[in-house]
Protein backbone atom coordinates (compact mmCIF):
# COMPACT_ATOMS: atom_id res chain seq x y z
CA UNK A 1 0.00 0.00 0.00
CA UNK A 2 1.23 3.50 -0.80
CA UNK A 3 1.80 5.87 2.10
CA UNK A 4 -0.62 8.79 2.18
CA UNK A 5 1.18 10.32 5.16
CA UNK A 6 4.62 9.53 6.53
CA UNK A 7 6.47 11.24 9.36
CA UNK A 8 10.06 10.12 9.89
CA UNK A 9 12.04 11.07 12.99
CA UNK A 10 10.10 14.30 13.38
CA UNK A 11 11.13 16.78 16.05
CA UNK A 12 8.67 19.58 16.74
CA UNK A 13 8.59 22.53 19.11
CA UNK A 14 6.35 25.24 20.49
CA UNK A 15 8.87 28.01 20.98
CA UNK A 16 11.65 26.44 23.03
CA UNK A 17 9.46 23.55 24.26
CA UNK A 18 10.50 20.31 22.55
CA UNK A 19 7.30 18.24 22.15
CA UNK A 20 7.87 15.57 19.49
CA UNK A 21 11.06 13.52 19.76
CA UNK A 22 12.11 11.54 16.67
CA UNK A 23 8.49 10.58 16.04
CA UNK A 24 7.79 8.27 13.11
CA UNK A 25 4.43 7.08 11.78
CA UNK A 26 2.86 6.09 8.51
CA UNK A 27 -0.72 5.83 7.23
CA UNK A 28 -1.31 4.04 3.94
CA UNK A 29 -4.20 4.18 1.51
CA UNK A 30 -7.34 2.57 2.88
CA UNK A 31 -6.02 2.24 6.44
CA UNK A 32 -7.87 3.04 9.67
CA UNK A 33 -5.21 3.87 12.27
CA UNK A 34 -5.56 5.03 15.87
CA UNK A 35 -3.05 7.31 17.58
CA UNK A 36 -3.48 6.79 21.30
CA UNK A 37 -1.87 7.91 24.55
CA UNK A 38 -2.68 9.97 27.62
CA UNK A 39 -3.15 13.73 27.57
CA UNK A 40 0.02 15.71 27.05
CA UNK A 41 2.09 13.15 25.13
CA UNK A 42 1.99 15.15 21.87
CA UNK A 43 -0.87 13.61 19.86
CA UNK A 44 -2.39 16.94 18.83
CA UNK A 45 1.11 18.29 18.18
CA UNK A 46 1.43 15.68 15.42
CA UNK A 47 -1.52 17.38 13.71
CA UNK A 48 -0.24 20.86 14.47
CA UNK A 49 3.17 20.05 12.99
CA UNK A 50 1.58 18.88 9.74
CA UNK A 51 -0.39 22.15 9.64
CA UNK A 52 2.59 24.34 10.50
CA UNK A 53 1.18 25.38 13.88
CA UNK A 54 4.11 23.72 15.66
CA UNK A 55 7.66 24.24 14.46
CA UNK A 56 9.27 21.37 12.53
CA UNK A 57 12.96 21.33 13.43
CA UNK A 58 14.11 17.90 12.35
CA UNK A 59 12.98 14.87 10.42
CA UNK A 60 10.68 14.77 7.42
CA UNK A 61 6.98 14.79 6.55
CA UNK A 62 5.68 13.39 3.29
CA UNK A 63 2.11 13.54 1.97
CA UNK A 64 2.07 11.01 -0.83
CA UNK A 65 5.02 11.91 -3.03
CA UNK A 66 5.09 15.51 -1.75
CA UNK A 67 7.84 16.50 0.71
CA UNK A 68 6.33 18.91 3.26
CA UNK A 69 9.48 20.93 3.89
CA UNK A 70 7.76 24.06 5.25
CA UNK A 71 4.35 23.02 6.64
CA UNK A 72 1.50 25.50 6.27
CA UNK A 73 -2.18 25.05 7.09
CA UNK A 74 -3.31 25.17 3.44
CA UNK A 75 -0.74 22.73 2.01
CA UNK A 76 -1.96 19.44 3.48
CA UNK A 77 -5.57 19.84 2.23
CA UNK A 78 -4.30 20.64 -1.26
CA UNK A 79 -2.56 17.25 -1.21
CA UNK A 80 -5.50 15.31 0.20
CA UNK A 81 -4.95 15.37 3.97
CA UNK A 82 -7.55 17.23 6.03
CA UNK A 83 -8.10 17.69 9.75
CA UNK A 84 -11.24 17.54 11.87
CA UNK A 85 -9.80 19.64 14.69
CA UNK A 86 -10.20 19.18 18.40
CA UNK A 87 -13.01 21.48 19.49
CA UNK A 88 -14.58 21.38 15.99
CA UNK A 89 -13.95 25.11 15.23
CA UNK A 90 -17.24 25.81 13.53
CA UNK A 91 -17.29 29.34 12.07
CA UNK A 92 -19.78 31.27 14.19
CA UNK A 93 -21.19 33.71 11.66
CA UNK A 94 -21.80 31.12 8.92
CA UNK A 95 -24.74 28.77 8.41
CA UNK A 96 -24.38 25.00 8.37
CA UNK A 97 -24.25 24.95 4.57
CA UNK A 98 -21.79 27.84 4.41
CA UNK A 99 -19.53 25.97 6.85
CA UNK A 100 -19.71 22.92 4.58
CA UNK A 101 -18.80 24.97 1.53
CA UNK A 102 -15.63 26.16 3.26
CA UNK A 103 -14.37 22.60 2.95
CA UNK A 104 -14.70 22.73 -0.82
CA UNK A 105 -12.37 25.73 -1.10
CA UNK A 106 -9.41 23.51 -2.09
CA UNK A 107 -11.38 22.45 -5.20
CA UNK A 108 -10.20 18.84 -5.18
CA UNK A 109 -12.27 16.58 -7.38
CA UNK A 110 -14.09 13.66 -5.81
CA UNK A 111 -17.42 12.17 -4.79
CA UNK A 112 -18.27 14.42 -1.85
CA UNK A 113 -20.74 17.22 -2.53
CA UNK A 114 -23.25 19.04 -0.34
CA UNK A 115 -26.07 16.62 -1.34
CA UNK A 116 -23.82 13.64 -0.52
CA UNK A 117 -23.01 15.15 2.89
CA UNK A 118 -26.72 15.59 3.53
CA UNK A 119 -27.27 11.92 2.68
CA UNK A 120 -24.65 11.01 5.28
CA UNK A 121 -25.94 13.51 7.86
CA UNK A 122 -29.68 14.19 7.29
CA UNK A 123 -29.82 16.43 10.37
CA UNK A 124 -27.47 18.88 8.65
CA UNK A 125 -29.88 19.26 5.75
CA UNK A 126 -32.69 19.96 8.22
CA UNK A 127 -30.54 22.66 9.83
CA UNK A 128 -28.84 23.86 6.61
CA UNK A 129 -29.66 27.54 7.14
CA UNK A 130 -29.09 27.55 10.89
CA UNK A 131 -25.91 29.15 12.28
CA UNK A 132 -23.35 26.38 12.67
CA UNK A 133 -22.69 27.21 16.30
CA UNK A 134 -26.41 26.88 17.12
CA UNK A 135 -26.15 23.10 16.64
CA UNK A 136 -25.70 20.66 19.50
CA UNK A 137 -22.20 19.36 20.21
CA UNK A 138 -22.83 16.13 18.34
CA UNK A 139 -24.32 17.96 15.36
CA UNK A 140 -21.34 20.32 15.29
CA UNK A 141 -19.03 17.30 15.16
CA UNK A 142 -21.04 15.94 12.23
CA UNK A 143 -20.68 19.34 10.56
CA UNK A 144 -16.92 19.33 11.15
CA UNK A 145 -16.64 15.86 9.57
CA UNK A 146 -18.85 16.93 6.66
CA UNK A 147 -16.76 20.05 6.11
CA UNK A 148 -13.61 17.90 5.98
CA UNK A 149 -15.18 15.49 3.49
CA UNK A 150 -16.08 18.41 1.21
CA UNK A 151 -12.35 18.69 0.49
CA UNK A 152 -12.52 15.17 -1.02
CA UNK A 153 -9.53 13.97 1.00
CA UNK A 154 -7.54 10.77 0.74
CA UNK A 155 -6.93 10.89 4.52
CA UNK A 156 -8.80 12.51 7.42
CA UNK A 157 -7.09 13.24 10.74
CA UNK A 158 -9.74 13.12 13.49
CA UNK A 159 -8.46 14.86 16.62
CA UNK A 160 -10.44 13.73 19.70
CA UNK A 161 -13.73 13.71 17.75
CA UNK A 162 -15.86 12.29 20.60
CA UNK A 163 -14.62 14.54 23.39
CA UNK A 164 -17.56 15.64 25.57
CA UNK A 165 -20.18 13.79 23.54
CA UNK A 166 -22.89 11.46 24.84
CA UNK A 167 -22.43 7.71 24.24
CA UNK A 168 -25.35 7.57 21.79
CA UNK A 169 -23.65 10.25 19.65
CA UNK A 170 -20.34 8.39 19.86
CA UNK A 171 -22.12 5.30 18.54
CA UNK A 172 -23.48 7.30 15.60
CA UNK A 173 -20.06 8.73 14.82
CA UNK A 174 -18.47 5.26 14.90
CA UNK A 175 -20.90 4.15 12.21
CA UNK A 176 -20.20 7.29 10.19
CA UNK A 177 -16.41 6.88 10.40
CA UNK A 178 -16.66 3.29 9.21
CA UNK A 179 -18.98 4.31 6.37
CA UNK A 180 -16.55 7.03 5.27
CA UNK A 181 -13.66 4.56 5.37
CA UNK A 182 -15.68 2.00 3.40
CA UNK A 183 -16.00 4.62 0.66
CA UNK A 184 -12.21 4.82 0.36
CA UNK A 185 -11.02 7.54 2.74
CA UNK A 186 -8.22 6.58 5.13
CA UNK A 187 -8.52 7.61 8.80
CA UNK A 188 -6.04 8.60 11.49
CA UNK A 189 -8.09 8.68 14.69
CA UNK A 190 -6.59 10.50 17.68
CA UNK A 191 -8.71 9.26 20.53
CA UNK A 192 -8.81 8.24 24.20
CA UNK A 193 -12.10 6.34 23.93
CA UNK A 194 -10.70 2.83 23.46
CA UNK A 195 -14.13 1.37 22.75
CA UNK A 196 -14.35 3.66 19.71
CA UNK A 197 -10.81 2.72 18.70
CA UNK A 198 -11.79 -0.95 18.72
CA UNK A 199 -14.92 -0.32 16.68
CA UNK A 200 -13.33 1.87 14.01
CA UNK A 201 -9.61 1.17 13.56
CA UNK A 202 -7.47 -1.78 12.53
CA UNK A 203 -4.06 -0.64 13.73
CA UNK A 204 -2.87 1.48 16.64
CA UNK A 205 0.18 3.60 17.45
CA UNK A 206 0.72 4.40 21.12
CA UNK A 207 2.55 7.58 22.13
CA UNK A 208 4.46 8.52 25.27
CA UNK A 209 6.73 11.52 25.83
CA UNK A 210 6.48 12.74 22.26
CA UNK A 211 7.32 9.47 20.50
CA UNK A 212 5.58 6.35 19.26
CA UNK A 213 6.51 3.66 21.78
CA UNK A 214 4.25 0.77 20.73
CA UNK A 215 2.15 -0.31 17.81
CA UNK A 216 0.06 -3.26 16.83
CA UNK A 217 -3.19 -4.62 15.46
CA UNK A 218 -6.30 -3.58 17.37
CA UNK A 219 -7.88 -7.03 17.02
CA UNK A 220 -4.89 -8.54 18.83
CA UNK A 221 -5.43 -6.37 21.92
CA UNK A 222 -8.05 -6.46 24.65
CA UNK A 223 -9.81 -3.30 25.77
CA UNK A 224 -7.76 -3.36 28.99
CA UNK A 225 -4.51 -3.71 27.04
CA UNK A 226 -5.38 -0.69 24.91
CA UNK A 227 -6.31 1.28 28.02
CA UNK A 228 -2.89 0.45 29.47
CA UNK A 229 -1.23 2.42 26.67
CA UNK A 230 -3.25 5.49 27.64
CA UNK A 231 -2.05 5.20 31.25
CA UNK A 232 1.68 5.25 30.39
Amino acid sequence: MSALLELEKVNAFYGSAHILHDLSLKVSAGEKVALIGRNGVGKTTVVNTILGLASLRGGSIRIGAYQLARPRAYIAPNHGVVVVPQGRRIVANLTVEENLLLGAAVRRKGPWTVPKIYELFPILQERAHTPGTALSGGQQQMLAVGRALMANPSLILLDEPTEGLAPVIVDQLAQIFNKVADQGTALLLIEQNMSLVMRVTHRYLAMAKGSVVAEGTVDDESLDELHAHVMV
